[in-house]
């Protein structure tokens, strides 16, 4: 094997920045929402154990046991991420509900002494601001459910807990029961609909999507006073009166008093947590039955199977989850949620309709004792409204699109006959879903320069600020190309035509693994009728941050034409990801030292030899220098985590006293503007405004009182927060901790960021291969699909 030039084999150096290495927490990356700032002292229990498996064939032509190397793989946890409290790429609904680690944010916002710092109230992201606008909606939606006729008793197709649930939210829907809300906050005025093909110029236009998520409105001194006096005498820490009062609004402090499981609510607090500050308010007039505790819990369990990207949670799930937090009857307390709003019911496949349950007598399923029992799945309900309106939105572009646009001079003109077939079903169709790698990324550029020669506004959107760029080179035109962030806060784009909707022709999203169900609602929203969408991204990536998996279940439903590119990617790096994509870890050939492997003992080792990689050897063999390499390791914690690993590099490349509140000028940063969102950033100075950084030429101010909260180092980041981006260089890092935290989507991910060169700082031994061949994407429980698949799209094509 060969090592890269000046290096030689030898073990971790005098220099290996062992004291700056925090002690192994197994945190593996396990967030769907990875790229939120980091948690300090947050863990994750690592998944499923990888079993023994044949030994494979290296992953590159080289091996360097000097500084050159590096071999990944990864599997998203199905624990909250340490960094963002949310699930990796693909979680589990069966794990959805179970109880987090120890050293979770959650468990470290309130410790048992009361004396932990509060977490910081979180702020709406652009999309559920846009949601909460919208409730308007759900009359459309509850519209169409009414049309449904010959309503029956409840629980007529059903038997045992599913009728009795059906029983409850039909209770709900008629008004016979209290809908309110559970965890209900004010929500902004509700904002305008686009106004039909029929309606009148009259009619008010569809508010434009806020230009920032909204913060919270700052806390009146009386409330605060009062809401601090009401956790004091419960037990609770003073300090998470400012959150409290962000999350239930001005009336936390009665809210509280008379409910004080609703503190479940505030981000940070653990069940056990709850439950003490209720018994120190409450004494002997509360209980493990409560029906205010069985609420809250309920509605935590399902806020927390969404950070793990589930959009719903099988009722089987939340009562066995119930019954471990000591509930004596789960089955009540599912029944007591529902009738008061915290969660509403569905059945597998569809809304939980009575006719439908009519049918199934009438078809004689109900005799059927082989038929499989219905699935009952819980959800919230800003998730069922974002769900529903998106499949409502994506029948409509399906339906109201004009197919008899005549490209075909364009698509011969195309430069590559994937390019030439997208063009073709774009001008037939109103939703295209298109998949690829790396290099298909140029068809849907061809695409958008032919629509736009064809006199069409077609845009781009893409998932970060590296894609635009990228993008916008392959279109040959800036205008071309915006991010989606930047589309929706109509920071970047055309703006809206005089009904509210986006003046575009058509719209090409790529990265669409990326887009969640409450930004693609929006999105979808947002875009007139007659206006064509084309989703287009690489399925074996890690999935969204944000709840849902849009692009999985649109591509599932058969719901629209489906383009799959023949264009491979090219290299020994293509190569290898492609190999992975199937589930292979092929042995390639790289003459040019494209792909290197670097193994490694432990996790001290693979810290020195990671440093080694970025700081010299990579740039004297490649000429690649070191800020234009990116690390990219498993999880934030642990001994070789991206906090262990940022400690050290920047002690290496950019060492400084941290004066701006930890950051130097110069050293490379993360910027989370949003939940979801990661912007790779350098400091640059710092004064009475807060930080300034430049993103990608941007220059970004950041205020200093949320500098702690969205900004950490970006010398390393996770798989999610490097998803939509790539680099000349790429260095994964996979220490022996993080073997179980492995998968097949997180492999793929990180192995394909780097476009010049990969190492892989290997220490994981057989589980690299085992995790490619047997540890497929996690499914996420969503309603998407069966919701596509029951809408009439006539025009839809398979």
């Amino acid at each position: 094997m060969t090592a890269l030039p000046g290096e030689t084999p030898g073990t971790v150096g005098t220099d290996t920045p062992q004291d700056t290495v925090s002690p192994p927490d197994t945190g593996a990356e396990g967030s769907a929402h990875a790229d939120a700032p980091e948690a300090p002292g947050a863990t994750e229990p690592p998944g499923d154990a990888a079993g023994a498996v044949e030994p494979a064939a290296e992953v590159s032509g080289t091996e360097v046991s000097g500084t050159d190397v590096a071999a990944a793989e990864d599997r998203p946890a199905v624990v909250p991420d340490a960094e963002t409290g949310r699930a990796d790429g693909d979680g589990d609904g069966e794990d959805a509900p179970a109880e987090e680690s120890a050293g979770s944010p959650e468990a470290d916002a309130v410790t048992a002494d009361g004396t932990a710092e509060a977490p910081a109230v979180p702020e709406l992201s652009e999309a559920q601001a846009e949601l909460a606008a919208q409730r308007e909606l759900r009359e459309r939606i509850e519209k169409r459910k009414a049309e449904k006729t010959a309503p029956i008793a409840a629980g007529t197709g059903l038997s045992g807990t599913a009728a009795e649930l059906l029983a409850a939210v039909r209770a709900v829907e008629s008004g016979e029961k209290s809908g309110t809300a559970f965890f209900d906050s004010p929500a902004p005025a509700p904002a305008a609909r686009r106004p039909e093909p029929a309606a009148t110029a009259a009619q008010p236009p569809r508010a434009s999507v806020p230009a920032a998520a909204p913060t919270p409105q700052a806390a009146s001194p009386e409330a605060l006073d009062a809401v601090r006096a009401v956790l004091v005498a419960g037990g609770a820490p003073e300090a998470l009166g400012r959150p409290a009062v962000g999350v239930l609004g001005e009336q936390a402090a009665e809210l509280l008093r008379t409910d004080p499981w609703q503190l479940l609510a505030v981000p940070g607090v653990r069940p056990e947590q709850a439950d003490g500050f209720a018994r120190a308010l409450l004494g002997d007039g509360c209980g493990p039955d409560d029906g205010r505790r069985t609420a809250a819990l309920v509605g935590w369990l399902l806020e927390r199977a969404a950070l793990q990207g589930h959009t719903a949670l099988d009722a089987g799930a939340v009562r066995a989850a119930l019954a471990e937090r000591a509930v004596g009857d789960p089955d009540a307390a599912v029944r007591n949620a529902v009738e008061e709003g915290v969660a509403l019911v569905f059945q597998e496949g569809d809304d939980l309709e009575p006719d439908d349950a009519e049918a199934a007598d009438g078809a004689g399923l109900a005799e059927d004792a082989d038929r499989e029992p219905a699935q009952v799945l819980l959800g919230l309900d800003r998730y069922a409204l974002a769900e529903e309106s998106l499949a409502d939105g994506l029948a409509r572009l399906v339906n109201a699109c004009e197919k008899a646009a005549d490209w075909a001079e364009a698509a011969a003109a195309a430069p590559s006959p994937s390019a030439a077939e997208l063009i073709r079903t774009t001008a037939a169709a109103g939703l295209v879903a298109h998949s690829g790698g790396e290099a298909a990324r140029a068809e849907p550029a061809a695409l958008i320069a032919a629509a736009r020669g064809l006199g069409l506004r077609a845009l781009g959107a893409t998932h970060s600020e590296d894609g635009r760029r990228r993008l916008a080179a392959a279109v040959g035109d800036p205008d071309t190309a915006v991010t989606l962030a930047g589309l929706l806060s109509g920071a970047q784009g055309p703006g809206r035509d005089e009904d509210g909707a986006l003046a575009l022709d058509l719209l090409v999203v790529l990265d669409a693994p990326q887009l969640d169900v409450e930004n693609a609602a929006v999105l979808v929203e947002a875009l007139a009728d007659g206006a064509r969408l084309v989703l287009s991204g690489d399925p074996g990536v890690l999935g969204s941050a944000g709840a849902g998996r849009v692009f999985a279940d649109v591509l599932a439903a058969r719901a629209c034409p489906q383009v799959v590119s023949r264009t491979p990617d090219p290299g020994p790096i293509g190569e290898l990801v492609s190999g992975i994509g199937i589930g292979e870890l092929h042995q390639v050939d790289a003459p040019g030292k494209e792909v290197v492997i670097v193994p490694v003992r432990d996790a001290g080792e693979a810290v020195h030899r990671t440093v080694q990689l970025v700081a010299d050897s990579v740039p004297r063999a490649f000429s690649i220098p070191a800020e234009e390499t990116q690390v990219i390791t498993v999880g934030h914690g642990g001994a070789a985590g991206t906090r262990a690993l940022n400690e050290a590099l920047k002690q290496r490349l950019n060492p400084g006293p941290g004066r701006f509140g930890g950051f130097d000028p110069g050293d490379r940063v993360v910027h989370v503007p949003a939940p979801g969102r990661a912007v790779p950033g350098v400091v640059r100075s710092a004064d009475a405004e807060g930080l300034r950084l430049d993103c990608g030429g941007v220059p970004v101010v950041v205020p200093q009182e949320r500098v702690e909260s969205s900004v950490r180092h970006g010398w390393a980041l996770s798989a999610h927060q490097a998803a939509g981006m790539r680099w000349p260089a790429a260095v994964v890092v996979l220490p022996g901790d993080a073997a179980q935290a492995l998968s097949r989507p997180w492999v793929y991910t990180a192995f394909g960021r780097g476009e010049r060169h990969l190492s892989v700082v290997h220490g994981v031994d057989q589980a690299l291969p085992h995790a490619v061949a047997h540890i497929p994407a996690q499914e996420r429980t969503t309603r998407l699909r069966p919701l596509l698949e029951a809408l009439p799209t006539p025009d839809a094509a398979s």
